[in-house]
């Protein structure tokens, strides 16, 4: 009898140590959500010799959040570590630091070559047509494209 009671003991044991557990999925929401469909797009114009090119898109994903995306062919020079990404309603970098320039939305820095998506949120005004390369600590610009 205490053999059996092992035995029962064991088996419940053994089949309540299975791998039963729900996984937990982690969802990566600075990325797009299902697929992206891009409404603009528009090539980089290298400026000032620093190997910018490749292709931006501004579009959504299916959750209707909105992103800027650099696609694999998207190169420019990293060495300064301080390359900007900025939205513009013009292919010119024109700062206003004392009040601002509702004309140009800085999105974030660039930290590599290749496909990459910056999120907009809230999402970008539809005036913004322009994506700029701005180089801080050298003060130039490095490129755009022009969205369309």
């Amino acid at each position: 009898m205490k053999k059996l009671i092992l035995m029962i003991l064991a088996t419940g044991i053994l089949f309540s140590c299975g791998d039963d557990e729900p996984t937990i999925e982690t969802i990566d929401t600075s990325m797009p959500q299902g697929t992206f469909t891009a409404s603009k797009s528009g090539t980089f114009t290298e400026q000032n010799d620093t190997g910018s090119a490749g292709t931006a898109e501004l579009g959504t994903d299916e959750k209707g959040t909105q992103f800027l995306h650099f696609g694999s062919n998207f190169t420019t020079n990293l060495g300064t570590g301080t390359v900007t990404v900025y939205l513009s309603t013009s292919d010119t970098y024109m700062a206003d630091p004392g009040n601002g320039n509702p004309d140009l939305l800085l999105i974030a820095g660039v930290k590599s070559n290749g496909d990459q998506y910056f999120k907009l949120d809230p999402a970008a005004d539809s005036k913004f047509t322009y994506v700029i390369l701005w180089c801080g600590s050298a003060s130039i610009p490095f490129g755009y494209a022009q969205l369309q």
